[in-house]
């Protein structure tokens, strides 16, 4: 058997209660989806829909390195709000974004995916991003906001994914949680825990930093939802001997849900009746989605502003490629200046543009539902 059901040994009364979906296309699959899983949930409690929604939902603008370039907060804070008019047509609750992750380390392969390396920089990116995707959620035009990865992914040891980060409390004060604080100031409805293990706990499972920094000492009461997969690969990091032992950390440090693969529902009732998982910690769970799934105004409407039609007038609007092209224009960098400009229209006969990009659209790594055929060249 193919799917999750298959790979993650799920029973039909298992899925029938599963509470959200990422990685979907449209608002027609959306709909879809929601409509089949309120006939099988015996309690019809509607689906969190999920997506990464990084630098665009169909009309993309750049990367968010690239809007660190621009130092525009304002640009930033528009080309959010854009995206996230986009991904709510498009019948998504929740945007993996904005990633608030300081990076310093060239090597690491999720740079474009930063604002940058200056913490007052990220911090004030954080807000601006923050402020854009959730702008319209009075209305529901807007989504909530996911921040990424609590806590120091981006100091990941040589610069590979998934690695440790050892570092001491002052640095991590100073320079890396800044930007994740000002996100949780501004208001933003879910936090992603990150894969690596911080000075040798993983997030996902690190009580100190998830309960104590950020529910305790920042008095964050929303979602936190761990990365793909990486409460079980807590075993990796050799934290963790078992699945059993993954869920009850995790659970146990008050990450919420888990994003894949399936240690909770394998788990959680076994812990429960051992005495290793106390039963308050499981209900603080599942009020808070339950929760952030009730100030959506999925109770009212579990479709909410899923709609092909303002898909159709969405995607690509000419207000909507107007904002892509000025935060295009702002995020251009001039590495070195030699003379050369500004051009001598006398001189100047013709320009050459070379390189692999020269005349194909960059869409960026994480673009979402963007197709190159519908960017624009340089």
């Amino acid at each position: 058997m193919t799917g999750p059901k298959g790979t993650l040994s799920l029973t039909d009364e298992q899925l029938a209660c599963i509470g959200s979906v990422s990685n979907f296309a449209g608002a027609e699959n959306a709909k879809a989806s929601q409509k089949a899983h309120l006939e099988r949930d015996p309690l019809r409690i509607p689906l969190l829909l999920m997506q990464d929604v990084i630098h665009g939902c169909r009309t993309i603008y750049p990367v968010p390195l690239a809007l660190g370039a621009s130092f525009d907060t304002e640009i930033a804070e528009e080309c959010s709000c854009m995206a996230a008019r986009e991904a709510a047509a498009a019948g998504i609750h929740v945007v993996f974004a904005p990633m608030v992750d300081l990076a310093r380390d060239p090597r690491w392969g999720r740079c474009m995916e930063t604002t940058g390396e200056d913490p007052y920089l990220n911090y004030q990116m954080a807000r601006a991003m923050v402020r854009g995707f959730q702008k319209d959620l009075p209305d529901g035009r807007g989504v909530a906001a996911c921040i990424k990865h609590f806590a120091a992914y981006g100091q990941a040891e040589a610069g590979r994914d998934y690695n440790t980060t050892d570092m001491s409390e002052q640095t991590l004060r100073d320079y890396y949680l800044p930007a994740y604080r000002a996100a949780v100031e501004e208001g933003a409805k879910m936090v992603m825990t990150s894969f690596n293990a911080l000075n040798g706990i993983p997030s996902a499972g690190n009580k100190r930093l998830v309960k104590g920094i950020l529910r305790e000492e920042w008095g964050f009461d929303g979602v936190v939802i761990s990365d793909y997969d990486a409460v079980l690969e807590m075993r990796a990091h050799g934290y963790c001997e078992t699945e059993r032992d993954c869920a009850e950390k995790a659970m146990n440090a008050t990450t919420d849900i888990e994003m894949m693969p399936a240690s909770y529902l394998h788990c959680i009732p076994d812990l429960l009746k051992e005495g290793r998982l106390p039963m308050c910690r499981v209900d603080d769970a599942v009020r808070r989605v339950l929760q952030l799934k009730e100030n959506l105004g999925l109770f009212d409407d579990p479709y909410r502003a899923a709609s092909a039609a303002e898909e159709e007038r969405l995607f690509l609007c000419a207000e909507h490629r107007e904002i892509a092209r000025r935060a295009a224009e702002a995020s251009a960098v001039l590495l070195k200046n030699e003379g050369v400009l500004p051009f001598d229209k006398v001189r100047t006969k013709s320009i050459a543009v070379i390189g692999p990009f020269a005349d194909r659209a960059m869409l960026g790594n994480w673009a979402c539902y963007g197709r190159e055929e519908e960017g624009i060249s340089v």
